[in-house]
């Protein structure tokens, strides 16, 4: 099954549009995992577990692993999901953004080493710096359009023949890029105008969207910006507050995550129509 029909079919059988993204900061876990070997692998694999039948995706950033040399970890989250969540798409947070045969090897580590159904790259290196991810005809590639933080606008924004810099982004994706079928985009929940404008340019391609919980954006805005016509169309992505959510009395980490998840996702149906 390919990226973009394994996430349908999960949005569907979840009734979710969040993706729960996975930022295992080793200062923020839970004191009795921090000493132990295995600990970042333990702390994931509870969050799944607690959150799976809540999410349509899971997106594990390589940035928390790679830093403290925890790559294996990261092998064994992704094997995991794969094999007991194995409806659920697995999305490589890696902003990879090079070309050629360099290229070439991110697009290896992300499906061949992690198992990873999508990727997220960065386009700004142009169609031959996502190209060698198009080879794998099956995975999702994931380009960033509109970015959640602050400063994105620095480039972002910039005019291109009368449009900003993202929309010319959006098209070029939409019109040439996506010749697989299996592209998506990275628009930000913290501009809903600019997420409406994307989502008119791209039609029903899928958004991946950061930008709420932590980050404050606002989920009714998000939703009603994003969605496509059945209510489908976004991976409304929330890492922080979801896996250090406060626990509350009787509440383990994963107890915690899976309420504030829950909250979450509800949130999200409440305003798909």
């Amino acid at each position: 099954m390919n990226f973009i029909n394994k996430l349908s079919a999960a949005w569907t059988a979840n009734d979710s549009l969040l993706c729960v993204g996975l930022d295992p900061d080793i200062a923020k876990l839970p004191r009795q995992l921090q000493g132990e070997p295995d600990g970042i692998f333990t702390f994931c694999r509870k969050i799944i577990d607690a959150t799976a039948d809540l999410a349509c995706s899971f997106k594990p950033q390589i940035a928390y692993f790679a830093a403290l040399g925890a790559e294996g970890q990261l092998e064994d989250i992704c094997r995991y999901v794969r094999e007991t969540y194995p409806h659920i798409p697995l999305i490589l947070d890696a902003k990879r953004g090079d070309i050629g045969a360099t290229a070439t090897q991110y697009a290896r580590e992300a499906f061949e080493r992690y198992g990873a159904d999508a990727v997220t790259v960065n386009p700004y290196m142009g169609s031959d710096s996502v190209e060698p991810y198009m080879e794998w005809e099956d995975r999702g590639v994931i380009i960033l359009c509109r970015t959640s933080n602050p400063g994105g606008s620095d480039l972002q924004f910039l005019n291109v023949d009368g449009k900003p810099l993202y929309q010319h982004v959006a098209r070029l994706v939409a019109e040439k890029w996506n010749k697989n079928g299996q592209c998506a985009l990275v628009v930000g929940a913290t501009f809903p105008e600019e997420l409406a404008q994307v989502r008119a340019i791209v039609g029903d391609m899928p958004l991946l969207v950061p930008g709420v919980g932590a980050q404050g954006g606002d989920v009714a805005a998000t939703v009603a910006a994003g969605k496509t016509a059945d209510g489908m169309g976004m991976m409304i992505n929330s890492s922080r507050a979801i896996i250090y959510a406060k626990a509350q009395d009787g509440e383990d980490f994963a107890a915690a995550a899976r309420r504030v998840a829950l909250e979450t996702r509800d949130a999200i149906n409440a305003h798909r129509g």
